[in-house]
């Protein structure tokens, strides 16, 4: 192991387990009296958990307002909330709910004081003017297994169509004070949800593993993540074993993806995750699902053919040593492994190709064309355009 110099920027304080959702009032009240609660769309409010959070909060003597966030946030929703909620004396933004849920309510938690618009900050699309703040405090938890946004500075916002994007907002002080990661929020999620998150973590994990930003640090966390995903991942989305243990790995292995890509960086699928979940209707996760196989085999030829001493191979070969649960593999086999091994679990958890949301070989070029972003930028080789195509055809 190599100790090069590194550093950790910042996390929120980690609340994880069973139960820990009863934490949230308290947490809350800590920061102030008056609440945003920012939720998805119905399923939660049609839980028990969603009655245990009210009661907590009337316990603390809260007072609140709340909004609903359906399908994935745009700049127009995170601009009307603040304008909606900028006057009504918020000290504290809860979200609760999955990664747009989380993503959205972080935004907001940047600009209900500042008032002004989010297309301000999103990378790539605007001024790009330095965030000053200040944020209102903002407490993440989330109700799925994949993204890990309780734990980065991100806030993933986009504009869907043919010019449309998806881009982030991002800076330390939209960091979550609190990260409360209970396991027990996982218990509704259906099996299509539990594919494409739980891929989402895996390919987070993997991609940070072999990023040219990783360290120690993050290295222990990713594989510490990707151990929990193998052992995890296939009985929760079956039904089989002990579910309540599933679920608790997943959450795991999810907080554990946003820490490391927060820390790392990721690589080519996040690469062309931004510009297939602006252009098409494809959830990030089944983006993830779908091309994590082919990205990791290209990664590989690619490193074998022009940088055989890349230390990412030899990465690649301890995942899939991971997978297989043989330490004996040699590095070559291991690696194969790890590449079937994605594809298969690709089938298993049924990840739909692109083709089914309208993706055709005649718009590759146009996908190619914008999938340079700063994902791309951390994987641990660079691709050709024509490398980048080559994937993509795999998964139409």
């Amino acid at each position: 192991m190599s100790f090069i110099p590194f550093s950790i920027s910042l996390l929120p304080k980690i609340e994880f387990g069973s139960g820990v959702l009863h934490k949230v009032p308290a947490l809350a009240a800590s920061c102030g009296k008056r609440v945003l609660l920012v939720t998805g769309g119905q399923s939660l409010r049609a839980s028990r958990h969603w009655e245990i959070l009210l009661a907590g909060l009337r316990r603390q003597g809260l007072s609140w307002e709340s909004m609903q966030v359906t399908g994935e946030p745009s700049p127009q929703l995170v601009d009307d909330a603040v304008q909606q909620f900028k006057n009504a004396k918020i000290e504290v933004v809860v979200g609760i709910g999955g990664g747009s849920v989380l993503d959205a309510a972080k935004a907001v938690a940047g600009l209900l004081k500042p008032g002004n618009s989010v297309m301000d900050y999103l990378e790539g699309v605007g001024p790009e003017l330095p965030y000053v703040g200040p944020a209102t405090p903002f407490i993440a938890v989330p109700t799925t297994a994949g993204t890990g946004s309780e734990a980065t500075k991100n806030a993933v916002l986009s504009v869907q169509g043919k010019h449309g994007f998806k881009k982030s907002f991002r800076d330390e002080q939209l960091v979550a004070r609190h990260a409360v990661v209970d396991p027990d929020l996982l218990d509704t999620c259906p099996p299509e949800l539990i594919a494409a998150n739980g891929m989402d973590a895996l390919t987070q994990l993997l991609e940070s593993y072999v990023s040219t930003r990783a360290n120690p640090f993050t290295d222990a966390l990713a594989i510490s993540g990707l151990s929990a995903v193998r052992d995890s991942l296939l009985p929760w989305f079956e039904g089989q074993g002990d579910q309540t243990e599933a679920r608790a790995r997943m959450a795991y292995a999810s907080l554990l993806s946003g820490i490391t890509l927060a820390q790392a960086g990721l690589g080519s699928v996040h690469g062309l995750a931004s510009p297939l979940g602006a252009f098409y209707p494809i959830p990030h996760g089944v983006v993830c699902g779908t091309l994590v196989s082919e990205a990791t085999r290209m990664n590989i030829d690619a490193m074998e053919a022009r940088e055989p001493a890349n230390p990412a191979l030899k990465k690649y070969a301890q995942a899939g040593r991971l997978f297989r649960g043989r330490t004996h593999l040699d590095d070559i086999g291991a690696r194969v492994f790890l590449v079937h091994t994605l594809s298969q679990w690709s089938g298993q958890l049924k990840l739909p190709r692109l083709s089914q949301y309208g993706v055709t070989e005649a718009e590759l070029d146009h996908v190619v064309a914008h999938c340079r972003g700063s994902s791309m930028q951390t994987n641990p080789v660079v691709l050709t355009d024509a490398e980048v195509k080559a994937l993509l055809l795999k998964r139409i």
